[in-house]
C-alpha cells in the first residue's frame, strides 16, 4: 500500500522522502509508515508535519519489534518454514519472507503470505518494489537474515558471492547478521565442495545452526543433513537478537591452533593430524565475547577467523617464540597439536634412498610450550589451559598431564580413528581441573568453543570477586 502511494507522488516529493529516509536510517517505505503512525496519534491541536518531523529515529529503532527476513531455499525442508514463520511471529518478530524460485516448488507463496501476514517477495525485477531498489531495502530493513532451508546450492552461491536472483542479491547486499539452517542429503553435506563452502561462510562471520542427524525425507536415507527444527532456529534467532554482554572485553586471550611441521629435509616433515578447527573455533568465540585475541596457528587449510591478530608458524620452536612475544595475556589456551619430537639435524637437501636402506633419524624433544607458560614466575596468565588428545584412558591421562604441566585446566578428548574428531566438525570433551572432571555431551566444535569461553569468563569473574 505504501509503495502504491509513493508511486503516485511527484518526483520532488519522492526525493524529499528518500533524503529523509536516508537521514533516519530507514527505507522510503518505512519512513512513510513512521509518518503515518505519527499522524495517527497526533493531538487535534498539533500539525501532522510538526509531529512527524520531531520523531526520534533512534527511539523508533529501540521500541519497534525486531525484524527477521526469512529466505526460504528450495528443499523439501521448506515445508517447515511455515511453522517457523508462525513461531517467529508468536514471539513478536516482524517477519518478512523471500522465496527462491525452487522454494516455490515445495510451498506456495500464497501459503507463506497467509502465515506471514504479508506477501512473499519473489522476483529481483519486481516493478512494484524495485523503483526504490527493493532488494536493498529488504537487505537493510531487518535485524537478522535467516536462511531456512539453506540448500547446498544457495550456500555455494553465498560463499562465492553470486547474486543472480532476489535471495542471493539480498544476501550479498546486506550488512546485517546472517543465520543459515542447512538442509540437504547427507552425501551433499559431506561433499568436499560443501565443506569448503561451509568453511568459507564461517570465516566470513556467517552463523550456522545444524544440520541435525536423523532420517531424511528420501526413503532409506539417514545421516547428517536434516534442517534444525523450527523451535531450535527460533531459539538461535532470540540468542542473536537479544543484546549480549561481552564478558571478555578488556582481556587478552592467546590461542594456539593446528599442527606443527618439524622438517626432516626440505620436502618431508613430522606432524600431527590436526585440522585446527577446534582451536580456530575457540579463538572466534573469544573474539565474539569481546576479547583481544592473538591466534598462533600452525599450517592449516581452514580460513582465518575474523577480528583478531593471526600469527602463522611452522615448527614448535616458532610457536613457542610467537607465544613468548604475544605475552602478557590474561588467558592462554593451548589447543595446538604440537609435535613432541623433531629431527636432531634436518637434511639441507632431500634425503635420497640408498643401498643401505632407510636413514637413521635421531629425534630430540621439542620445547614444552604449555608447561613453560604454566610454570612462569613472572607474567603467567590468570588461566593456562591445555588440551589432551588421547586414544585411550582419556580422563586418567588428562589428570596426569594436568599435574605434570602445572596448568589450570586440561580439555581432554578422544581422538582415536573411530571418534572422527581429527578433521571432523564435532567433539566430545572432558574439562579436567584439580577439583573435578566435567564431561560434556557431544557437540559441534563451535558449540564446544562457545561453552569453553563462557566457562573461562565465569572463572575470571570469580577470581575478581
Amino acid at each position: 500500500m505504501a509503495s502504491l502511494t509513493i508511486r503516485k507522488l511527484d518526483e520532488a516529493l519522492k526525493q524529499q522522502l528518500r533524503l529523509r529516509a536516508a537521514a533516519n536510517g530507514r527505507s522510503v517505505e518505512d519512513e512513510v509508515r513512521t509518518i503515518l503512525r505519527a499522524s495517527a496519534t497526533v493531538e487535534p491541536t498539533q500539525g501532522i508535519a510538526s509531529r512527524s518531523l520531531d520523531a526520534d529515529p533512534a527511539r523508533d529503532r529501540e521500541t519497534r519489534p525486531k525484524r527477521v527476513l526469512l529466505i526460504i531455499g528450495g528443499g523439501i525442508a521448506a515445508y517447515k518454514s511455515l511453522d517457523l514463520i508462525r513461531r517467529l511471529r508468536e514471539r513478536g518478530y516482524d517477519t518478512r519472507v523471500v522465496m527462491t524460485k525452487a522454494a516455490q516448488q515445495f510451498v506456495t507463496p500464497l501459503s507463506v503470505g497467509a502465515v506471514a501476514g504479508e506477501h512473499a517477495h519473489l522476483d529481483l525485477f519486481d516493478p512494484a518494489t524495485e523503483f526504490d531498489v527493493g532488494h536493498i531495502r529488504l537487505a537493510r530493513d531487518c535485524d537478522l537474515i535467516v536462511v531456512a532451508p539453506a540448500t547446498a546450492d544457495l550456500m555455494a552461491k553465498l560463499a562465492q558471492g553470486h547474486a543472480d536472483d532476489l535471495a542471493t542479491a539480498v544476501l550479498l547486499a546486506t550488512d546485517r547478521p546472517i543465520l543459515l539452517a542447512p538442509a540437504m542429503n547427507p552425501l551433499m553435506w559431506a561433499n568436499a565442495a560443501t565443506r569448503r563452502n561451509v568453511a568459507q561462510l564461517r570465516a566470513d562471520g556467517i552463523a550456522l545452526i545444524g544440520p541435525n542427524a536423523g532420517e531424511m525425507a528420501e526413503a532409506r536415507e539417514a545421516g547428517i543433513g536434516r534442517m534444525a527444527e523450527p523451535l531450535e532456529i527460533v531459539a538461535a534467532v532470540t540468542t542473536r537478537l537479544t543484546p549480549r554482554a561481552q564478558p571478555l572485553t578488556g582481556t587478552h586471550v592467546i590461542v594456539t591452533s593446528g599442527p606443527t611441521h618439524e622438517p626432516i629435509d626440505p620436502v618431508r616433515y613430522i606432524a600431527n593430524r590436526s585440522s585446527g578447527k577446534q582451536g580456530h573455533a575457540i579463538a572466534a568465540a573469544a573474539a565474539q565475547a569481546g576479547a583481544k585475541v592473538t591466534l598462533i596457528s600452525g599450517p592449516v587449510t581452514i580460513p582465518d577467523p575474523p577480528h583478531m591478530t593471526i600469527i602463522r608458524v611452522e615448527s614448535a620452536r616458532e610457536m613457542r617464540d610467537a607465544v613468548e612475544r604475544a605475552l602478557p595475556a590474561d588467558v592462554a589456551i593451548f589447543a595446538a597439536a604440537v609435535a613432541d619430537w623433531r629431527v636432531a639435524s634436518a637434511g639441507v637437501q632431500k634425503i635420497k634412498k640408498g643401498i643401505a636402506g632407510a636413514p637413521q633419524l635421531a629425534l630430540v624433544e621439542n620445547p614444552d610450550i604449555l608447561a613453560t607458560v604454566a610454570q612462569r614466575i613472572n607474567g603467567r596468565p590468570q588461566l593456562v589451559i591445555g588440551f589432551a588428545a588421547e586414544t585411550e584412558n582419556v580422563v586418567a591421562n588428562a589428570q596426569a598431564k594436568l599435574a605434570r604441566k602445572h596448568c589450570d585446566w586440561i580439555v581432554a578428548n578422544d581422538v582415536s580413528a573411530e571418534s572422527g574428531v581429527m578433521g571432523g566438525d564435532s567433539n566430545t570433551v572432558h574439562v579436567v581441573t584439580n577439583d573435578a572432571v566435567d564431561s560434556w555431551p557431544p557437540a559441534s566444535k563451535d558449540e564446544v568453543a562457545r561453552r569453553l569461553i563462557a566457562r573461562i569468563a565465569d572463572a575470571l569473574a570469580a577470581q575478581e570477586e
